[in-house]
């Protein structure tokens, strides 16, 4: 076995040290020959192998712990098979700004050597050899192939550094003889090194909070929208700090959901363009006179069309500051909120200058009832689920398992949301902690939910995560249960299952489906084959890791389940629990209605 014997560095241990240095924990993917040398040094350092049922979900376990830490994730896979299956993962982190790091072990030199010579292919080979190398550089901000032990310590810390610096992934290829060869020990931390703030900036940012302080003040009513850059870059302090200071009342994207508490009496909800609920577009379109992006990302699907550009818009984000017409390049997002906030306030700009209705200060309990999608009275215990009304209860159940008051309140649960119904129906739940909602917002990878809850529960031990996945993004990644339940981790699954059907593909390519008075037929490509999706914790449980499978498809049915999950001497808290969510197909949640509107006609809503 190689790894470190007494003062000896290689490669193995230096890569190990590294990234136990930089907080990895645990280190995600799928073993193959190549990585031999490597996974048992890795171990010897302290980082936990979670070997995933296959690359991708290895990949988006990486990512969910890269999310849920704020620190890298490392996904470790073999060459060929494995890098090219982990490669769509990554692409997703790469658009998403997650740090990642791949590490794909390869060929030896005397097989790359047989190559040339004869055309002898090893296992997993390509006859291009910088297939791998060459297919990453596309989605990372940096990827090396180390072939020599002695190189190996400036390129390892070098793609640490861009990892660290982009705060996207990299990825790093290790031939497998040069695992053991002898180098230098590290010296010096790996950190990030964020380009040196200029006076040039100093005046970029200057005349950018200049300008979108006037243009706030001339049309009065800001409202703040909080999107992804605030969570990349840990600047929620300083988004919180401006809030505070100023009064303004913020929404965030979907993408940004949870940045800050989302009982914190300014916050009025995540505006996704059409497809925010009515009291929230009307809040934010309406009432506000004027709409403030930070580090705030639109993507054409999720935003419905709504632009995020305008004469009355200031977006910072992407390394800039658009405010209405004028484009100010090279301003840092941090430095620009706090300079925002100091401008503000000298000015006076905040909101109780604002002549504004009343509820632009604080949500009102009606609308917060609104943006939940509260009934007005109580189901009965067996009326049918429907998405709008699933989600209503379990925002109830969040609210309910929250402790104390305010923006105080704690909960053990985290969210885990997958695209499509998933996200549009979960992304209207309020979560009382910050940092406690994860999703793709602009990737939308059907299935990512699944693996990327290994992560985060990896990442977050002591809260239980809630899963909120459709029946056919289920079908992609189902076999990450395996994986939930060797870990004993206690996730709760709940597969939206809308009589096997492909939903947000029927609304997206023909929404009038939706519409009872079109009388239009669901696409034959769109129709999933029927599973028994409770029945799978029968096949992944065993003596000593439980899991359990449950159907349910009325309110008291929902009700029943929850009451368990709450109760901890439950024997159904003891593993994952995977629930199978009995749905109409032709119902979907509110927050798309605009498409069947738009489209067809009046539809369901």
């Amino acid at each position: 076995m190689s790894g470190p014997v007494g003062d000896r560095w290689t490669v193995a241990r230096y890569l190990s040290a590294r990234l136990a240095e930089l907080g990895v924990t645990d280190l995600f993917g799928v073993p193959g020959n190549h990585l031999g040398p490597f996974l048992p040094v890795a171990r010897q350092a302290g980082i936990r192998w979670v070997g995933n049922c296959n690359e991708i979900n290895g990949g988006y376990a990486a990512d969910g712990y890269a999310r849920a830490t704020g620190r890298l994730g490392a996904v470790a896979v073999t060459y060929g098979v494995g890098a090219l299956s982990v490669i769509q993962p990554v692409g997703g982190a790469y658009v998403e700004q997650i740090p990642l790091v791949v590490i794909t072990g390869a060929p030896t030199y005397e097989q790359w050597q047989n190559l040339k010579a004869i055309g002898l292919l090893t296992s997993h080979m390509s006859p291009n050899t910088r297939s791998n190398v060459d297919a990453f550089r596309q989605v990372t901000a940096d990827a090396q192939v180390v072939t020599s032990s002695r190189m190996a310590p400036v390129q390892i810390d070098g793609v640490l550094t861009a990892c660290l610096t982009e705060r996207r992934p990299v990825y790093l290829e290790v031939w497998e003889n040069v695992w053991d060869g002898e180098c230098d020990p590290p010296a010096g931390p790996v950190t990030a090194r964020p380009r040196p703030t200029s006076a040039a900036m100093d005046r970029m940012r200057t005349a950018a909070v200049d300008e979108a302080v006037a243009l706030m003040e001339k049309l009065g009513c800001p409202i703040l929208w909080g999107g992804e850059e605030i969570d990349r870059y840990g600047l929620r302090a300083e988004f919180e700090s401006l809030v505070d200071a100023t009064g303004l009342p913020f929404c965030t994207t979907i993408g940004g959901k949870s940045v800050m508490s989302e009982n914190h009496p300014l916050f009025h909800g995540v505006y996704n363009g059409k497809a925010s609920l009515p009291e929230i577009y009307r809040m934010f379109q309406d009432v506000a006179g004027c709409r403030v992006g930070l580090g705030s990302w639109a993507t054409s699907k999720n935003l419905g069309g709504t632009r995020s550009v305008g004469d009355d818009w200031i977006v910072a984000a992407h390394q800039g500051v658009s405010v209405g017409p004028r484009y100010f390049p090279d301003v840092k997002l941090g430095e620009f909120i706090t300079s925002l906030r100091d401008a503000l306030v000298q000015r006076r700009i905040t909101a109780e200058s604002a002549d504004a209705p009343a509820d632009y200060y604080s949500a009102t309990e009606g609308s917060r009832e609104e943006a939940v999608g509260e009934p007005a009275a109580a189901p009965s215990a067996d009326e049918g689920l429907t998405y709008d009304g699933f989600f209503a209860r379990i925002s109830a159940f969040l609210d309910a398992s929250a402790s104390g008051e305010g923006t105080a309140a704690t909960s053990p649960y985290v969210v885990v949301s997958d695209a499509g119904f998933s996200l549009l129906g979960s992304q209207n739940l309020k979560m009382p902690q910050p940092r406690t909602y994860f999703c793709q917002g602009s990737w939308l990878a059907i299935g990512y939910s699944v693996g990327a809850v290994t992560g985060v529960k990896a990442a977050l031990p002591e809260k239980r995560a809630l899963v909120f996945v459709g029946d056919g993004s289920f079908q992609e990644t189902c076999q990450e249960l395996s994986t939930h339940t060797r870990l004993r981790q206690d996730n709760v699954v709940f597969v939206m299952n809308n009589d096997d059907f492909y939903g947000i593909e029927q609304m997206l390519v023909h929404p009038c489906f939706y519409d009872p008075a079109s009388g239009e037929e669901a696409g034959f490509y769109n129709v999933l084959h029927k599973w028994k999706y409770s029945r799978l914790a029968e096949v992944f449980s065993g003596p000593d890791t439980p899991m359990t499978g449950v159907v349910v498809g009325t309110h008291g049915e929902l009700n029943a389940l929850l009451g368990r999950l709450a109760d901890e001497g439950d024997a159904i808290n003891a593993g994952p629990v995977l629930v199978q969510v009995r749905l109409p197909r032709e119902d979907y949640p509110r927050a798309i209605h605009y498409e069947v509107k738009k489209n067809c006609g009046s539809g369901k809503h």
